[in-house]
């Protein structure tokens, strides 16, 4: 469920202490816990490090994220593959087809 409007977007007011002592060129990574925090645009141009649960992924900000929250750019879960026999075939037929390429 969103944010109710009459309440305004929620950004974390640690980041915002962070990213006022920073100068606007700064390219450190910020580390952050707080993947529910919306961007706002003193965030342009910063590099979080936002925790997925295990690692922390940077995310470099722009100006088309303005809006979205932190959590949307880590994700937390990995995809490794589909099983069964129709995703080894393509395994087979992709390596056999990049050996004869070489």
């Amino acid at each position: 469920m969103s944010r109710s409007l009459k309440k305004g977007p929620w950004v974390n007011p640690r980041l915002l202490q962070k990213i006022s002592k920073m100068s606007q060129g700064d390219r450190t990574p910020i580390k952050t816990w707080y993947r529910d925090s919306e961007i706002s645009p003193e965030m342009v141009g910063f590099i979080f490090a936002v925790h997925n649960g295990k690692d922390f992924i940077e995310v470099s900000i722009g100006e088309d994220m303005v809006g979205h929250r932190l959590g949307e750019f880590a994700p937390t879960r990995k995809f490794v593959r589909h099983g069964g026999k129709m995703q080894k075939e393509l395994e087979k037929s992709a390596s056999v087809s990049s050996a004869i390429k070489k």
